[in-house]
């Protein structure tokens, strides 16, 4: 999403997606039961397979030539809107990502959003799991993050569909006889 800035600029960089990622490392560092925790006993499967990140072709093949890509679009679904609106391919956790790759540190971010994704959809999984699917495969982790997410995604917006919206209704007395 592009913001404003100050002086009247758009900017690529929300800073509330790079507050947001600062958090989330601080508080991993302070309280390391938030990456540490493993899944609840009543965690559901992934939806996903590991290895299916072959299929779309065009996501593989914009995960393997730039993994920042996906991994930003993932975050862009998951933490902003789930119907991608004001989504742009260079944002924060794509650049963040970038950074990352750039010191050889990429399975870190990865590491992370795979967290965040398998709390957030009481995936199965563990710390240990989550860090060497991170470091074994870090487009095929991509991939089925972001697989993962729209699925979900689209889950939730259905049962949020189904129940409707219904305006709270104003206050009534009830006439006594």
């Amino acid at each position: 999403m592009t913001t404003p800035a100050s002086d009247g600029h758009v900017s690529l960089i929300d800073q509330n997606d790079f507050n947001d990622w600062v958090d989330r490392f601080n508080l991993a560092f302070t309280d390391s039961s938030t990456v540490t925790e493993p899944a609840a006993p009543d965690a559901h499967p992934w939806a996903e397979s590991f290895f299916g990140c072959f299929m779309p072709v065009d996501t593989c093949l914009v995960t393997c030539c730039m993994p920042c890509i996906t991994f930003g679009k993932t975050h862009h679904r998951v933490h902003k809107d789930r119907n991608m609106k004001s989504y742009y391919c260079v944002n924060a956790s794509c650049l963040m990502f970038t950074g990352f790759s750039c010191l050889g540190l990429h399975f870190i971010p990865t590491f992370f959003q795979r967290v965040d994704i398998r709390r957030r959809y009481n995936l199965h999984g563990d710390c240990l799991s989550d860090l060497f699917t991170s470091c074994c495969c870090v487009c095929c982790s991509i991939i089925q993050q972001d697989k993962e997410a729209e699925v979900r995604e689209k889950e939730l917006a259905t049962r949020v569909d189904a129940k409707g919206y219904a305006e709270p209704q104003g206050m009534a007395y009830m006439l006594q006889r």
